[in-house]
């Protein structure tokens, strides 16, 4: 690929300093596969130049974790040891803090073909035994921020035609042009994007709704009642220390949270949604007093159904999301079977737990306060693509007014 080099320079440097905005003195963790390594030596690089007191690389394979998977008993794939939590905490809790980064190289099928009531009950563990820094992360009391990059798996899967090498060249071109990089300078791209759909939070804010209503020709027909003293987010985030950073990469959302005992109807997926290293296609579930009373799967049924009792809470939804269809990642007109990218391609919600920051001043709340104002609470938090080309979605406000947000997938307010 032409000016490849100059393009990972520039697609690293805006995920450090825009995406998860390092702070003089503080410690960037990056969390990075193996055939990351490139990108992750300049983000190091990047983190270090914004003032970073020191730079930790954390090391996976996908290789080696389907083989543990595989082979690896239960009981110690289970056995969690202190230092797996501490290593986060204790930088969190040290002077100057922690930020993380996650770069990730999906596999949408890792884990095809191996026992799923397996993969759910070791990861459901590892959730719980993660739930302190989870805290963190969820009440944005670090910065923290997700990017991705191809594996020959990922790429083969979204370019089936081409072989290996010119697949992996075509997803870096895509992710290059969905991320706002291949353009020029990509900070001032996504300054303006940023903008723009703060802008648009800050109009859904100023109806003060208390539902949205989602319709298809799909037979989605679904009601979401939002959460007492619900807030609309966007892009950026802002840490406890006031640091703005960049949660996902790219994201083009406005969300809430809804309230867990308030959704009613039916929803069609329209995306396959990957979970636990494996595909759930073609969905559709039913809700009676904002719980899941129903539900159908065309492929992965059997772990539709093992995500929806993971715990709980997650048979709750946690999440609203409005993304237009006009959106880059859309309008790229490829499926990317990750849902860092497709929940950017369309309307969403996930199960399980809600952001405390979705309601107001919701990160300095208990649990029990936060529960009292319907916001749901589970290990799990797994986004869902639910929209579609012909969605109308509507608003009700608190003071009776209905006001018409989308119409056929796009934002018309």
């Amino acid at each position: 690929m032409e000016n490849f080099d100059e393009l990972l320079k520039k697609y690293a440097d805006f995920i450090v300093r825009v995406g998860v905005n390092p702070q003089p003195g503080q410690t960037l963790i990056i969390n990075c596969p193996l055939e990351g390594a490139p990108l992750a030596r300049l983000c190091v690089r990047s983190a270090y130049e914004a003032g970073a007191r020191d730079v930790q690389v954390n090391w996976s394979d996908d290789a080696v974790a389907r083989a543990r998977m595989e082979l690896g008993s239960e009981e110690a794939l289970t056995d969690h040891k202190p230092w797996q939590l501490r290593r986060y905490l204790d930088y969190a809790e040290s002077e100057g803090g922690v930020c993380v980064l996650h770069l990730i190289a999906d596999d949408p099928e890792l884990y095809a073909g191996l026992d799923g009531n397996k993969i759910s009950r070791v990861n459901a563990a590892r959730r719980a035994f993660m739930e302190e820094w989870q805290e963190y992360t969820m009440n944005d009391r670090v910065q923290w921020s997700i990017a991705a990059l191809p594996s020959v798996p990922w790429a083969k899967k979204i370019f089936p035609e081409l072989d290996a090498d010119a697949a992996m060249e075509a997803l870096w071109k895509l992710i290059f042009d969905v991320c706002r990089v291949t353009g020029g300078d990509p900070v001032c791209e996504w300054q303006a994007h940023m903008e723009r759909l703060s802008a648009l939070r800050d109009k859904m804010n100023a109806l003060d709704l208390e539902s949205v209503h989602f319709e298809s020709s799909n037979g989605t027909d679904l009601t979401v009642g939002l959460a007492d003293q619900a807030v609309w987010e966007s892009a950026a985030s802002k840490s406890e220390k006031g640091v703005v950073f960049l949660p996902n990469i790219p994201t083009e959302e406005v969300f809430t949270a809804p309230h867990k005992d308030k959704v009613e109807g039916v929803v069609y997926g329209t995306k396959p949604y990957v979970f636990n290293g494996q595909l759930i296609k073609n969905f559709r579930v039913t809700f009676e007093k904002g719980r899941v009373v129903d539900y159908h799967a065309e492929q992965g049924q059997l772990l539709l159904g093992r995500l929806l009792d993971g715990d709980e809470g997650s048979r709750s939804i946690g999440e609203v999301a409005l993304v237009p269809a006009s959106s880059p990642i859309n309008r790229s007109g490829k499926l990317f079977y990750s849902t860092l990218f497709d929940e950017n391609a369309a309307c969403h919600i996930a199960f399980g737990a809600s952001y405390p920051g979705t309601t107001k001043g919701g990160t300095a709340l208990s649990k029990e306060e936060l529960l009292a104002r319907g916001m749901n609470q589970s290990h799990l938090h797994e986004d869902v693509m639910i929209g579609a080309e012909d969605s109308h979605i509507t608003g009700k406000c608190r003071d009776g007014r209905t006001v018409e947000l989308f119409r056929d997938g796009v934002w018309v307010l």
